[in-house]
């Protein structure tokens, strides 16, 4: 049980009636989760507003409401308005959890690409140096040896606080987290001062009805990040740099491979071996080592560089750095699975044309015997993805294996003909097995000597969605029975 005024004491408000000086015993924001004596915050969503929701939450018991419109209730019902319940729920759940935040250092990393990557390589490397470190990212939330899957990007303002809560309890010095532009937009990351806020890059998307207006807007709320907190650490080779960074109030730190990068990546090499594919570079300006991972392309630098540029303030050594980004891994993303001495295989959440085209590029840098892409769509989904995605393998891969992804509630093969329509704008080959283990064999079965295949578009799913269903289908599993079916497991 907490006061009211106690819940109150950082946010601007009015009371419309009712007494302060009443006890709380929950937070909610879901008016079908009111019990007796809890505060409802009535959030408008996408679907629903709360305010809607105001007399069954009245009815089951709530002892005060928060509101940023007029309501009518009985008197012994408490009424709070504030200006924004999204930004008052942040706050207010700061304060239910008694402020969680000031006892962590908290590295928020915000950008279209890069961000699961690189709070996975930061983790590894802080915890490599001694330091307990708590996660919340796109695949998962990370509390010591509890793991919470993922709904969103960054979760509602409730839940991080709640996380930072477990995390200060069992001793966490840190947490890392992905920061995604919906999430700063819609105030889920108030209420706390980020000790260090990362940018990795920028490029058209989430532009939409339900998400951005413009790119501009896109920009300014990832902007959002570096007037909430200490430090700045940005990519400057990014074009749209200084627009992300203005109106900031942090200090500010740059990395890339340009020369005015205060840590910059110098003679990088492309790494290609039978079964293997990585890269190496020198991480020079504010720290002198050389850097190896065993995971390829030029965003795997600009990746570790983040990370290096973040743990350098922790004071960590340049020998655990080198030993932690060598060791990295993420899982479905560009996560090398050893198949052959022969070829090499990998899997990858790129869903959509602009990471399949950067993926698929990447991977032409290292000039492979053939490169090989195994992917399919969404059923339910835009039917312009699948266009544009077709293209980007028929122009970029030597062979596509059109396969199933998570079909819905549509046909397997009119989400393949789809993906032909675009195949047809190019000359590359492919072949349509709509079964994905089935493709997946295929790959196997045909690699040559130098190839190098992808699966993309399933990541760190471990799921088909079909037909309203959610089966178990986890490629690695399906890589492992391949294997097995044709003795070539070792």
């Amino acid at each position: 049980m907490i006061k009211l005024k106690k819940l109150l004491e950082r946010i601007d408000y009015e009371l419309l009636q009712g007494d302060l000086d009443i006890s709380i015993t929950d937070l909610v924001y879901d008016s079908r989760k009111v019990t007796k004596d809890s505060l409802f915050i009535c959030v408008k969503g996408a679907v629903a507003d709360g305010h809607g929701f105001v007399p069954q939450a009245a009815e089951k018991g709530a002892a005060a409401i928060v509101v940023m419109e007029e309501v009518s209730l009985p008197e012994n019902v408490t009424v709070i308005k504030v200006q924004d319940t999204r930004y008052a729920l942040a706050l207010l759940s700061a304060a239910y959890f008694d402020y969680p935040a000031e006892q962590l250092k908290v590295i928020g990393v915000t950008g279209t690409k890069g961000k699961t990557t690189t709070t996975y390589m930061v983790k590894s490397i802080l915890e490599g140096a001694g330091y307990k470190v708590g996660l919340i990212g796109t695949i998962e939330a990370v509390i010591g040896e509890e793991t919470i899957p993922a709904a969103n990007t960054t979760p509602e303002s409730y839940l991080i606080q709640k996380y930072f809560r477990k995390m200060a309890d069992i001793g966490c010095d840190c947490c890392v987290m992905e920061v995604s532009s919906q999430g700063l937009m819609m105030h889920r990351t108030a209420g706390f001062m980020f000790e260090m806020g990362i940018f990795t890059n920028i490029e058209p998307d989430h532009i939409g009805p339900n998400e951005h207006a413009s790119f501009e807007e896109y920009m300014a709320c990832k902007g959002l990040l570096f007037k909430q907190c200490k430090i700045g650490i940005l990519n400057v080779d990014d074009e749209h740099f200084k627009d992300v960074l203005m109106g900031h109030t942090c200090q500010v730190e740059t990395f890339g491979f340009s020369k005015e990068a205060d840590i910059r990546a110098e003679n990088m090499q492309l790494i290609h071996k039978p079964g293997y594919l990585g890269v190496s570079y020198h991480a020079a300006g504010l720290v002198d080592f050389d850097v190896e991972i065993d995971v390829p392309g030029k965003f795997s630098v600009y990746n570790s560089l983040t990370a290096i540029a973040i743990c350098r303030h922790f004071g960590v050594p340049a020998q655990v750095m080198q030993k932690a980004l060598k060791e990295a891994k993420t899982r479905g993303r560009i996560e090398m699975v050893k198949v052959s001495d022969e070829f090499s295989l990998m899997i990858d959440y790129a869903h959509n044309a602009m990471s399949l085209k950067s993926l698929l590029s990447t991977l032409k840098d290292y000039e492979p015997g053939r490169l090989v892409c195994v992917f399919g769509c969404g059923g339910n989904r835009s039917k312009l993805r699948r266009y544009e995605m077709g293209e980007v393998s028929g122009n970029l891969a030597d062979l596509t294996i059109i396969t199933s992804d998570n079909p819905r509630f549509e046909e397997p093969m009119a989400i393949i003909e789809d993906i032909k329509v675009g195949m047809a704008k190019t000359n590359g080959a492919y072949v349509e097995i709509p079964d994905r283990k089935e493709a997946i064999r295929y790959a196997i079965e045909h690699g040559r000597r130098g190839d190098v295949i992808v699966l993309a578009g399933k990541g760190h799913e471990d799921y088909q969605e079909i037909k309203g269903e959610k089966y178990p289908m986890d490629e690695r599993d399906l890589i492992a029975q391949v294997l097995e079916e044709l003795g070539r497991n070792k």
